[in-house]
């Protein structure tokens, strides 16, 4: 029994952060991907302004 519980401890430690890894990872990842969409629109943007598109 003490065995069982030593190893249910030693798996309880080994994920207990793992979730805070994903969540970080996640909102690393959605940061980038914000910022190039945000380039995108900004490019767009200034190609439409540059072509002379009227704006209406």
């Amino acid at each position: 029994m003490k065995k069982l519980l030593l190893v249910k401890e030693i798996y309880i430690e080994a994920f207990r952060n793992l979730g805070n890894i994903i969540v970080e990872k996640y909102f690393k990842v959605f940061a980038w991907f914000s910022f190039i969409m945000f380039l995108i629109v900004l490019y767009a943007f200034v190609y439409r302004v540059a072509t002379g598109f009227p704006f209406d």
